[in-house]
């Protein structure tokens, strides 16, 4: 079965940064893209940041200049690096794996993590 596992979040004071860490494993033969949303309490989720092809990248106009998504695809892999942090970034980070090809289940689907916290204070 595919599975992401998130890793990286925790509590920061504001102006501090995070690294947050998405591995996707299984049978995979191809991931057409990856990316990050967060979820504020009360709040609907929401795109952070994404990456298809390796160098295509999208962000919400929210962290532009202080938010990095970067990919490693033979690690099936994607990172956040959060600089400048805010407490209105605080949430739970998703991560999320849009058009998974693989083998065990057979085909194309996408797939979302658990979810790991991330806390600014300000």
């Amino acid at each position: 079965q595919v599975q992401l596992v998130e890793s990286g979040g925790g509590l920061v004071q504001a102006g501090g940064s995070l690294r947050l860490s998405c591995a996707a494993s299984g049978t995979i033969l191809r991931i057409g893209a990856m990316g990050w949303y967060r979820q504020a309490p009360g709040k609907q989720r929401e795109l952070v940041a994404s990456i298809s092809g390796g160098t295509k990248t999208n962000y919400a106009d929210a962290v532009k200049g202080r938010f990095t998504v970067s990919g490693d695809s033979a690690k099936n892999t994607v990172y956040l690096q959060m600089n400048s942090l805010r407490p209105e970034d605080t949430g739970v980070y998703y991560c999320r794996a849009d058009r998974v090809t693989s083998l065990r289940p057979a085909g194309t689907q996408d797939y979302w993590g658990q979810g790991t916290q991330v806390t600014v204070a300000s």
